[in-house]
């Protein structure tokens, strides 16, 4: 069972970070790009970028947890 909680884990540790890369250079192009309004582009995405990385935090801080119990058996 292992090795399956640890695939996941990479898998799910990969895709949130490729979303984070993808939302930061999409805030960037918006942030050089004289077409786009910089106040709508960070309205639509700074709370979905503060989400993302809310659950990698606690993705990271509940795996962090769950290895402290272990030890502790």
């Amino acid at each position: 069972m292992q090795a399956v909680q640890r695939h996941i884990l990479l898998i799910s540790i990969y895709t949130l970070a490729m979303v984070m890369l993808a939302m930061v250079l999409v805030l960037l192009f918006g942030l050089f790009d004289e077409k786009v309004n910089n106040d709508k582009i960070f309205e639509v995405l700074g709370p979905a970028f503060s989400t993302i990385v809310g659950a990698l935090v606690g993705l990271l801080g509940g795996l962090r947890l769950g290895r402290a119990s272990e030890d502790r058996d």
